[in-house]
């Protein structure tokens, strides 16, 4: 009870004491002083009351799949650091928006926030198709920081229409074929390999034809032969249970190509935020990183993993160094002088943007966790979490 009701309190007992003729007029009057002081600020209670913030945040990747287990665990972290003025409705899966729809659904605001990828909308994202490219990618730690860094650098005028969050990348593609072993270039040629973006022009220029499909469709494509193969990082074959449909795997790791994917967010919701709870938004984001570059290269090596325990003749195949050296002077260089040609035509720091990619690759490749040290993160930290059969 605050000074002045105390004062007014005491007040009202001693006029009591000294004319108890009015006692029923002055118990009348405390009472109306207590009501009407306690309606003052200083007698209000301390604890503040808000309208929950309320958003949804759209996924491609399957509930199942550890990148969906992070975006929740991002969802419940947000949530918690928040103290509930934030509550996100979370749809995997791509049950809200497709993938290739995501990012301009977010600009729409049919999804606040979404994760996808940039390479199922060729040509929409000019400056970050060059992440994409081949540049010796280790692994997906590495093209994951490689992916920020780029972001942080340069900002492309391209991602202004939403609120970037933070993004991942996965390690280097490889080739999945359901009945022909590739062991050179040559035996792609004929082959209809599913692939996205960047990873369409590389198989394009070994000899393939490249079939535009996302990868929620992939293991459909592949079971009925709609598509002889797939251009891909090893991670679906465990993540997305391609292992079961494909035979041979082709480890063509210097072509291999990432995929960057964002974690975006409306540009009007983001600005409706609080400063306060955009920090928490922020900082969240930024600890995700490193958590998302750890699944990749764990999903890269369980993948292989899973492949091989199918059974059935299955087969890794290892090009041969010259081999490989053929298919990089073919679908790489080629690849990346045309892009640096044309995107500087068009305006863009082409050449600083790969100048800029190729030291951090060295500089996080340097830096890199084992897969070992990932994988046991993972395990410990991120399996426990999976629905259980």
């Amino acid at each position: 009870m605050g000074t002045d009701v105390r004062s007014g309190l005491r007040t009202a007992i001693l006029l009591t004491e000294v004319e108890p003729v009015k006692k029923n007029t002055l118990v009348i009057l405390l009472v109306s002083l207590v009501v009407a002081l306690c309606v003052l600020p200083g007698c209000q209670s301390e604890e503040q009351t808000f309208e929950t913030i309320e958003l949804t945040y759209s996924n491609f990747f399957p509930p199942t799949h550890l990148h969906s287990i992070l975006a929740e665990e991002w969802i419940k972290e947000v949530e918690s650091r928040t103290d509930g003025k934030v509550n996100i409705t979370y749809y995997p899966g791509g049950s809200l928006i497709s993938a290739p729809q995501t990012y301009d659904g977010v600009v729409q605001g049919i999804a606040d926030i979404a994760m996808s990828l940039f390479a199922y909308t060729p040509g929409r994202f000019p400056a970050c198709e060059l992440v994409d490219l081949p540049h010796a990618y280790p692994n997906g730690w590495v093209a994951t920081r490689v992916a920020n860094d780029f972001y942080q650098e340069f900002k492309p005028a391209e991602l202004d229409d939403t609120h970037p969050l933070y993004f991942h990348a996965h390690g280097p593609g490889v080739i999945f074929t359901t009945e022909k072993p590739v062991r050179t270039m040559e035996d792609l040629k004929g082959l209809v390999i599913r692939s996205t973006g960047i990873g369409a022009s590389i198989v394009e220029a070994l000899g393939a034809e490249g079939y535009g499909a996302s990868q929620g469709e992939a293991y459909e494509m592949l079971s009925k032969n709609v598509v002889n193969g797939s251009f891909t990082p090893r991670e679906v074959l465990k993540g997305w249970k391609q292992a079961e449909v494909v035979k041979y795997v082709t480890g063509c790791y210097d072509v291999g190509n990432t995929t960057m994917m964002f974690v975006v967010m409306n540009n009007d919701k983001w600005s409706s935020l609080p400063a306060d709870v955009q920090k928490v938004f922020s900082d969240v984001s930024e600890e995700w990183v490193l958590k998302h570059g750890q699944v990749w290269d764990y999903y890269d090596k369980v993948g292989i993993d899973y492949f091989l325990e199918l059974g059935g003749g299955r087969e890794v195949i290892d090009l041969p160094e010259a081999e490989m050296a053929r298919w990089v002077e073919v679908a790489v260089d080629p690849l990346i002088e045309q892009y640096i040609a044309d995107k500087t035509e068009a305006g863009l720091s082409a050449a600083e943007y790969q100048s800029y990619i190729l030291e951090r690759v060295a500089y996080w490749g340097s830096r890199t966790p084992t897969v070992e040290q990932s994988a046991q993160w993972v395990e410990d930290e991120l399996v426990p979490l999976l629905p259980q059969d």
